[in-house]
């Protein structure tokens, strides 16, 4: 079981860049998926989920309206594409499942199984 998250990079203030998160020894159409990041000195803090039994998705509020969370099914994947990047954007950024198929208790203590994150960061 694995989950891996990629895309991470350097973009400018107002850019753009799309994560991945693979699944793998699983289908993640079974579970909700959700979205961390956790800033330099700051705590890991939950940024998007969706669900598995609706496809609903949820999103904190500073993203809203930048960011947009989705599944391939066919690919295991789900994605978050991330837009009008702002410095405060920057973080190490993970994907972990609460092998359930609501986004309820989208905290993370509330995540079971984590992946490995990756870096975003933007430079103003």
């Amino acid at each position: 079981v694995q989950l891996q998250a990629s895309g991470g990079g350097l973009v400018q203030s107002g850019g753009s860049l799309r994560l991945s998160c693979a699944a793998s020894g699983f289908s993640s159409d079974y579970y909700a998926i959700g979205w961390f990041r956790q800033a330099p000195g700051k705590e890991r803090e939950g940024v998007s989920c969706i669900s598995s039994s609706d496809g609903r998705t949820y999103y904190v509020d500073s993203v809203k309206g930048r960011f947009t969370i989705s599944r391939d099914n066919a690919e295991n994947t789900v994605y978050l594409q991330m837009n009008s990047l702002k410095p405060d954007d920057t973080a190490v950024y993970y994907c972990a499942t609460n092998w359930a198929t609501g986004c309820d208790n989208f905290t993370p203590g509330g995540m079971k199984y984590w992946g490995k994150g990756t870096l975003v960061t933007v430079s103003s």
